[in-house]
């Protein structure tokens, strides 16, 4: 504690993890705290079973039918689902012929336009160019391009049609998904980037209290735990280690569902993700499904967890889910919360404090890497650049090792 490192980095939720790395990679002297004594903090998968029932609450331990309670690794918050294959969709004469403008766009090239200004026309005029149905549209805006809302109708079409490439790219790249899901559950990121900054230097510290952020001028100085102070230049934090600098932006709610089955009309599948737009159930916000299964190292055997989240709009949040519950049924256990979504007051270039925001209901990554990307960005005034981070890599560890 007693010495002085470039950034102090409190929590071990993902994008803290993330962030802690980058970081070290880039040759910061990084410390890392956090006041758990495990890694993850609301990016944690919880294991044994008992522990989720204690967690929130239950009376009962879980019943024999629920088989080996370590063979359970429950997400407390679901991201990187795996999509169910869309090829059906696909076939769709004029979505076809969409997707391959789409494939052959190159902004930089205006032979690929096809009589439409990147800069100047809306997607709302892209989609009636190729006379998309309200369905497909849907389908588009909030599962390829990974929209919440339908504000990105009217805004000028560069940015939906970059999205939607990169969801097709990564689709190619991988096969039958976009996405990326680790086996044993999501708690196994935070840790892998956490030792990849222990790999270039980064210290680690957890079930370690923070008393208090000291400030000096304006200016975060250092982090004091048990009566000694770390000196810092710069802190990132989540939400929780700064509350008098973040004010709560709405609520998400979130049911963990135990089945013991597929979702139906699924193909029975292992894995999947349901995103209901908003305007197909009145609604401002998507109605968010993803399911996981024994497949993965998450359940016990024919075992399938399925998690539904929204941002609560009304007085009566587990109301607003009933669409996608109604999905799911039978369903052996729920399990409710509620979580308030924080997000910093300031952008920390005056105080050098750089919180993240509270991981929202979606359940793929796409707005918390944007947070990650954002943060890097005010941290050190320049983009984040991922090929000069795997040059650095491929520096210490050579290509055959990554």
């Amino acid at each position: 504690m007693d010495e002085e490192y470039d950034v102090i980095v409190l929590g071990t939720g993902l994008t803290e993890c993330i962030l802690s790395g980058i970081m070290s990679v880039n040759g910061k002297k990084v410390l890392h705290m956090d006041r758990n004594p495990y890694y993850g903090g609301e990016s944690s998968s919880i294991t044994p079973l008992e522990e989720l029932y204690k967690r929130f609450g239950l009376p009962d331990s879980p019943p024999d039918s629920m088989g080996r309670g370590r063979d359970w690794n429950v997400d407390l918050i679901p991201k990187f689902l795996m999509a169910n294959d869309l090829m059906g969709m696909f076939e769709k004469r004029r979505f076809r012929k969409f997707l391959v403008f789409v494939a052959n766009f190159d902004e930089n090239d205006p032979k690929t336009f096809e009589g439409v200004d990147p800069k100047v026309t809306t997607m709302r005029d892209v989609y009636k160019k190729f006379d998309l149905g309200q369905d497909v549209i849907d389908f588009t805006g909030h599962a390829l391009a990974l929209y919440r809302t339908d504000d990105y109708l009217d805004v000028p079409c560069l940015e939906t049609i970059n999205r939607i490439k990169l969801y097709s790219e990564s689709l190619a790249r991988y096969g039958k998904s976009p996405y990326l899901y680790p086996l044993y559950g999501l708690g196994e990121l935070p840790q892998g980037f956490a030792r990849l900054s222990a790999i270039y230097g980064g210290t680690y510290m957890l079930n370690k209290p923070v008393e208090e952020i000291v400030m000096e001028d304006g200016h975060v100085v250092g982090v004091k735990s048990e009566g000694e102070v770390a000196r810092c230049k710069q802190l990132i934090c989540d939400p929780s280690y700064i509350q008098d600098r973040v004010r709560k932006a709405g609520q998400v709610i979130r049911v963990i569902c135990i089945l013991s089955h597929p979702i139906k009309n699924t193909n029975d599948a292992n894995s999947c993700q349901i995103i209901i737009p908003q305007n197909q159930v009145n609604r401002k916000s998507d109605i968010y499904v993803c399911m996981i299964s024994y497949a993965h190292n998450v359940a016990a055997q024919g075992k399938y967890i399925a998690i539904v989240s929204t941002t609560v709009e009304t007085s009566e949040p587990e109301a607003e889910i009933e669409p996608a519950l109604e999905l799911l049924e039978p369903i052996d256990q729920k399990f409710v919360s509620l979580s308030d979504l924080y997000e910093p007051t300031d952008d920390g270039t005056e105080s050098q404090i750089f919180a993240s925001s509270a991981y929202d209901a979606t359940t793929h990554f796409e707005t918390t890497c944007n947070d990650i990307k954002d943060i890097y960005k005010r941290m050190t005034g320049s983009d984040f650049d991922f090929e000069n981070m795997k040059r650095k890599q491929n520096d210490v560890f050579g290509e055959d090792e990554q």
